[in-house]
């Protein structure tokens, strides 16, 4: 019955908007593809089959109704953003199978974890240094930072059932609260955020490249970095303090990695390569998903990943397949004239004069809305337009409200224990409680908004980006 009723609401959201009449100004396709759009977006949150597969099935009626001819309705999947995605999914599985993104962990907690708080920067670091590489910030928590951090838990006799708040409850908030800042910073460590870039460039016309991410992000994001963790050291305090006993057992964990590898020292080489063309793409005018493709042709060259290793990628394949239908679908929306429509709609009710309200009350709705969603990718296909529409509306600079609206659609996953794929891997450890997470997260959110928003801003205009 449920999964029934997850059919019945988006069916009923588009049929329903796709029977009002055509408003003034809109042509009949632009509307009918709205209503698509719409019931896509439902689709993604209530989720009646994985979202790749709804993907699918909207595909599908937008060519049997003649919205969009079948070559038209899956023309996002050349949309080369989508491929950058692609490619940093396989350096994820490279820092994974490889071992380097471990040995990197251990590295620096066998040099900076000697005491609880220090562990948690190190963690935090560990997380920050792995992030431009993986778009799956499920993965690099999942695979690589919440292994290590119940190690370390267990090795201080926390357990969920016996001892949480020794330390096991604090590590937990902490790396998940750090995964969250670590997320918003670049366009390649959460995989919506190339999403963010491809509906900026086809709904404003306004080019977000990593470069410009990464330097709006920096300065906010490594303030929030030093900060969060102290924060939850202070308000969800671990009982033990000193952690030299599990420093040690990392350090003999390292000893037992042996030397690195050849496939290691490939994988570390593709890695500051990438960044440092991605950082550099305004001077070499080498793409950025030219760049991702260099460094996977390097590692399947030097059999650091295998072709294997590439097709059972799935969250690569099933991101193409599901921004690729959502780039497809925006693009058409602004190819005939609706998203302009739109803006002007919304424009038409905003007072002049007063972007800064707009802009604040945009960022607000769009960080706190997160209540209601369980998914970072549902959360910007449904907002991110909408929200920046609103206020580049009511006058507020383009470039900055783009990137805020963009952060926020990450750093509101600090909020529950729901809000993405991170969320559950880390909240079913059972450490952490439900009404201390909720309560550790609205704060941490408030922290980010004050550092992002307010500080973030400043920064941007210091460096001319608004």
């Amino acid at each position: 019955m449920k999964k029934l009723l997850n059919w019945i609401i988006p069916a009923v959201f588009g049929i329903g908007l796709w029977f009002i009449p055509t408003p003034e100004g809109l042509t009949p396709q632009s509307w009918h593809l709205f209503a698509i759009f719409v019931a896509t977006i439902v689709g993604f949150i209530t989720q009646p089959l994985p979202i790749g597969g709804v993907s699918i099935v909207v595909i599908t009626v937008a060519a049997l109704t003649g919205t969009l001819k079948i070559g038209e309705a899956i023309s996002g999947f050349a949309n080369s953003a989508i491929w950058l995605i692609v490619g940093a999914f396989l350096f994820s599985r490279g820092f994974i199978k490889t071992g380097l993104g471990k040995r990197i962990a251990y590295n620096l907690i066998a040099a900076f974890g000697s005491s609880s708080l220090r562990l948690a920067y190190a963690l935090a670091l560990s997380d920050l240094i792995l992030a431009p590489a993986t778009p799956s910030n499920t993965a690099r928590v999942g695979g690589v930072i919440m292994p290590i951090t119940t190690s370390l838990a267990k090795a201080f006799g926390s357990e969920p059932q016996d001892g949480p708040r020794k330390i096991g409850s604090f590590l937990m908030q902490s790396i998940y609260q750090v995964n969250t800042i670590t997320s918003a910073m670049f366009q390649t460590s959460m995989a919506g955020n190339t999403l963010v870039a491809a509906l900026a460039l086809q709904s404003f016309g306004i080019g977000i490249t990593w470069g410009d991410w990464a330097m709006a992000a920096i300065v906010p994001g490594v303030i929030a970095l030093i900060i969060m963790p102290y924060f939850i050291y202070k308000v969800y305090p671990p009982e033990i303090k000193d952690a030299r006993e599990a420093q040690q057992m990392i350090k003999e964990e390292l000893k037992g990695l042996g030397k690195m590898s050849f496939q290691e020292w490939v994988m570390l080489g593709v890695f500051i390569l990438a960044l440092v063309l991605w950082a550099t793409s305004q001077f070499t005018k080498i793409d950025a998903t030219t760049v991702a493709f260099l460094g996977i042709s390097i590692l399947l060259a030097t059999s650091v990943l295998v072709w294997d290793d590439v097709k059972s990628e799935k969250g690569a394949w099933d991101t193409l397949v599901w921004m690729g239908t959502l780039m497809g679908f925006a693009g058409f929306l602004s190819k005939l004239g609706f998203i302009k429509w739109a803006t002007v709609l919304v424009g038409a009710y905003i007072p002049e004069g007063s972007w800064i309200i707009a802009f604040v009350i945009a960022v607000l709705i769009n960080t706190y809305s997160h209540y209601v969603f369980a998914s970072l990718t549902a959360h910007i296909s449904a907002m991110f337009v909408a929200f920046s529409a609103i206020a580049i509306s009511a006058g507020a600079p383009p470039m900055l409200t783009l990137l805020m609206i963009a952060f926020t659609s990450n750093l509101c996953m600090s909020l529950t224990h729901y809000a993405a794929g991170p969320s559950p891997v880390i909240f079913n450890t059972g450490y952490v409680p439900q009404n201390a997470w909720w309560k550790l997260g609205f704060f941490s959110s408030v922290i980010n908004l004050i550092i992002f928003v307010g500080l973030g801003s400043i920064w941007m205009k210091v460096i001319g980006m608004w």
